[in-house]
């Protein structure tokens, strides 16, 4: 019997021509990696890569950041212990002595106040609503910018931010408004000393530091962050029946945060007397920030381009997270695109129309599981906002993250210089460069997004005791 003759096969043109493209494609990609890893060397080396500034390493000694500020604003950087300026005022005035002719010691000289003191300090703080140096700066103008800190302990990084923002063009007509939840007398010292713009403290009156023993504090009777619900239960613990969605329970060194920044708010467009007519932009910032003297310049240009660059847009972003600054090739280009919370919540700034959209949708920012104020603030947009959220973020940022800790990171060393160090050398070969002050702005075609999904929260914020707290503040008004 004959055996049936098999044929050959043919050769697979389509897998011939496929394996063929996949050669091709591969070379382009890497083509395209070696052309945009030599431009992006380039880039930050243009216009004169013999400058030593470009390739010197970084030097984060404390003489090497004061050589890099100007002699005047050194007094800023300076610490100095609240027994130290007491002792050197009474020194100047001749009564640094004791009734008997003898010497008076520091430990006689301040003591801290203790919480019943903090309390009425910080009432009569947020009762006389003191704007200082307004006398030398005249009244706040209606569409003047409005820079608020939020202030917790980090006195060092605030030090810096305070440095960076004497330096700032225009700084002189802004109303500089610091909201603290830690009442600390060397803070106070230090911002009270900054002559050169108005000065403003707000107190926030809910902190753990005033009310260590009690909600919103940590009550004794609040049930353990990780304990059961049907323990919680038994237990008779505060807020047993509401564990956050991650079967949690509150922890106030968390939650404080969320109920600092919306109080703040609040207080700054609802509450202040001098905010009463202002219709400008308010700016956040935090103690950790380092703004370049042209982020008021950059601010306000963006202002005025919004109606053509971008009509939709109602934050205006200066802060990016990035790990390199090419202002050679960004310094005057801006982008647009929906707000992302861990994206933009960095040197942001909106005015009173935002704010009344935002403030209306208290309920969906309140309740929302999540101890985050910023993806507190994202849900809103999605959920309940009618125009969402939309910024216009400058590509060279012009406000800086220099804190190496804060409440969800922590190091070694969390007074680490490196930093500071390098942000102040970015600005340096930028304004050397001419880099900074563009004349005009550039809208760029935003990197394709995808549709920002409703994310879960993060939790922390089950407890309905927040809830009801966070609501309250939004009811108090002038």
């Amino acid at each position: 019997m004959r055996g049936r003759r098999i044929p050959l096969p043919l050769p697979n043109t389509g897998t011939m021509h496929r394996k063929r493209n996949t050669y091709y494609l591969r070379g382009i990609i890497v083509i395209t990696l070696v052309i945009f890893l030599f431009l992006q060397l380039h880039a930050f080396n243009f216009p004169d890569s013999r400058d030593p500034l470009l390739t010197e390493p970084t030097n984060d000694s404390v003489d090497a950041i004061l050589s890099m500020v100007p002699s005047v604003l050194h007094k800023f950087l300076t610490p100095k212990t609240r027994n130290q300026t007491l002792a050197a005022s009474l020194q100047h005035n001749g009564s640094l002595v004791n009734g008997a002719g003898g010497s008076v010691s520091f430990v006689d000289l301040y003591h801290p106040p203790n919480i019943t003191e903090i309390k009425r300090q910080i009432a009569k703080y947020n009762e006389m609503q003191l704007v200082l140096n307004e006398y030398t700066f005249g009244p706040l103008q209606n569409d003047s910018v409005i820079i608020v800190v939020q202030v917790h302990t980090r006195i060092t990084y605030l030090r810096h931010l305070i440095v960076s923002l004497a330096q700032a063009r225009d700084i002189s007509k802004v109303l500089l408004i610091f909201s603290h939840d830690f009442y600390d007398e060397d803070i106070n010292d230090l911002v009270q000393s900054i002559d050169f713009c108005k000065v403003m403290q707000i107190f926030y009156p809910h902190s753990i530091q005033t009310h260590p023993q009690e909600f919103p504090g940590v009550d004794p009777d609040d049930c353990p962050r990780d304990i059961k619900k049907d323990q919680a239960i038994i237990r008779k613990c505060n807020n047993a029946l509401y564990p956050d969605l991650y079967g949690h329970y509150r922890e106030a060194k968390f939650t404080q945060t969320k109920h600092h920044w919306w109080w703040k708010a609040n207080r700054v467009f609802d509450q202040l007397e001098v905010t009463r007519y202002h219709t400008g932009l308010v700016l956040f910032l935090e103690e950790d920030h380092y703004v370049a003297e042209d982020f008021l310049y950059l601010l306000e240009m963006m202002q005025r381009r919004t109606k053509d660059l971008c009509p939709q847009c109602n934050i205006l972003s200066l802060g990016t997270y990035l790990k390199t600054f090419n202002y050679y090739t960004y310094n005057s280009k801006v982008e647009v695109m929906p707000w992302i919370s861990s994206k933009h919540n960095m040197g942001f700034a909106f005015n009173r129309s935002t704010w009344n959209s935002i403030r209306k949708c208290r309920q969906h920012f309140c309740s929302y599981d999540d101890y985050n104020w910023d993806w507190s603030l994202q849900h809103v947009s999605q959920q309940c906002l009618q125009h969402k959220l939309h910024a216009m973020i400058v590509k060279g940022p012009r406000v800086f993250h220099i804190g190496e800790c804060g409440v969800h990171h922590k190091k070694k060393n969390c007074e680490s210089n490196q930093v500071i160090s390098k942000v102040q050398q970015v600005l340096r070969i930028a304004r050397k460069s001419g880099q900074i002050f563009p004349k005009s702005l550039t809208l760029t075609v935003a990197s394709l997004i995808k549709k920002t999904k409703l994310r879960k929260g993060n939790g922390g914020w089950g407890d309905r005791r927040d809830h009801e707290l966070c609501m309250n503040m939004t009811l108090i008004t002038r």
